[in-house]
Formats: C-alpha cells, structure tokens, sequence
C-alpha cells in the first residue's frame, strides 16, 4: 500500500470527486494510472481519497492510497497526467490503510480579500466559530455536523488568511463559515450572526448562509501517522507549474489594474 500526496489547480475541475460527463481530478487521477497499465477495473485496489473539493478548490495535501507497484513513483505517475495536477510525494503505509479513515485531521486555508478591514473585528469573528459546535446551519449535510474547529487568522498583504482544521468537515462548511467572516469583515453584519448559525434552532428562509466563491480555498494539509518523502524531480516540476500559473494570473491582474485605473 502507498500514499501519495496530490497538488492541483482546482479551477479547470468539477471538484474531486469523480462525476459522469465532466472532469474531475480523481477521474484524472484514474485516467493516468490506465494509461499507465496500473488501473483495470472501476478504481485502484484499495484506494482511498483524504476527502472531497468542490468544484474550483485547490489543493496542495490531497492524499489518496491503493495498492501500487514498486515502480510507481510520483514522477513515473505524473508522466500521464496534466500539468494541473501533480503527485510530488509518497509514503508507505500498512496494507490496511485507509486514506480517509486514518486522517487525523484535515486543513483548509481560504484567502479572502479584505484590504481595509478593521482586523480585530474579523479576528473576534474567526475566534467565535472555534471550538465544538453542530454546524448544522452550515452544511447541506443532515449528520455529522457537530465538529470540534480550530481556526487562525494571518494578515497577508491586501488578503486574510483564514485557516480551519478539524477532523473532519460536513459539506460546504468552510465556504459558508467563511461567507459569514466576509460579511463581518465588510461590516454587513456582527458576531451575533454567526452565533445565530450556531444555535440549535434552524436558520430559514432569508437567514441562510451561501457558499463563498471556490477559488480561493485550499486544502493544504492533511494529517496522518506516516512518512512522506517528497520525489525531488516531481516536487521540482510541482514548483515549477505553479510558478507558471502564479505569473498567469499576475499578469492577468495587472492587465485588469491598468483597465480600472484608465476608464474614468
């Protein structure tokens, strides 16, 4: 059994998760190790994904795990996959692992743009939604909604770094708990919002919480009891991809400046 960590661009997929008739990373994924000779069947023996990204997130830590011939480094896996999404470490693991069982926790990092923000009202914000609570406001999900959330907040620039980790996250939670950060942090509301999206009662009607945009969430870490080793070739070629996507999309924006800054 081996573990191997996956980086990828999330904007070109609809998430994670593979879906009939659009593309997804773990289809990527599968496509690769056909192509490879790995893959036979439906799915990889024993394999095993950390978790799920919607459509648009990214990811620096996904892991998934199969029964993997010797051969199959990250670099020889990469081989047949798109610059999109790079495997760029692996680990042994017992024959019984299980990618999603055996995490011991998970991290999401959002970065959210708030270059005038009054950071200790969002601070206050990011503290409140730490700690246990039943996220039920926040998640299509009808159970598992009560997590134990830590949180973190770091000025970067014009951007705030939101982190959360926890052993687990019902769907769309970190989207919707960042959707009521963005609302303090634009003062369209208070810490008494998100204490109501904590409480037991159900928030109905036009008390409820969109998502925030997919874009600027990450998974960035996921947390297990093994040994990652990182293949310098392939980790060398993972820098180098984002480095180029970075420059695209600094470009972009620069472009979009001189746009703004000229129609008056």
């Amino acid at each position: 059994m081996r573990a191997y960590r996956v980086a990828y661009d999330g904007q070109p997929y609809h998430g994670f998760q593979r879906q009939p008739d659009v593309a997804t990373v773990e289809d990527t994924l599968f496509d690769a190790l056909r192509a490879l000779g790995v893959l036979e069947g439906d799915k990889p023996t024993q394999y095993a994904a950390a978790g799920r990204t919607d459509a648009g997130v990214s990811a620096v830590a996904q892991t998934v795990a199969f029964e993997a011939p010797e051969w199959l480094s990250p670099a020889a896996f990469n081989s047949e996959l798109p610059s999109s999404v790079r495997v760029w470490a692996s680990a042994d693991a017992l024959p019984d692992f299980h990618a999603t069982h055996h995490a011991a926790w998970r991290e999401y990092t959002y970065f959210l743009h708030a270059p005038e923000t009054e950071e200790s009202r969002v601070r206050r914000a990011v503290d409140t939604l730490a700690g246990e609570h039943d996220f039920h406001n926040l998640t299509p999900d009808s159970a598992g909604t009560r997590r134990t959330l830590s949180t973190s907040l770091t000025r970067e620039g014009p951007f705030l770094r939101v982190r959360f980790r926890s052993d687990g996250f019902p769907r769309q939670l970190v989207r919707r708990a960042v959707s009521l950060v963005g609302e303090v942090a634009r003062g369209e509301s208070d810490v008494g919002r998100i204490e109501r999206a904590l409480a037991p009662e159900p928030m109905l009607g036009g008390e409820g919480v969109a998502p925030a945009p997919p874009a600027p969430l990450v998974l960035t870490n996921v947390s297990y009891d093994l040994s990652f080793t990182p293949d310098e070739e392939a980790a060398r070629r993972t820098r180098e991809t984002f480095r180029r996507i970075r420059t695209e999309h600094d470009t972009r924006a620069r472009v979009a400046s001189r746009i703004l800054d000229s129609v008056r």
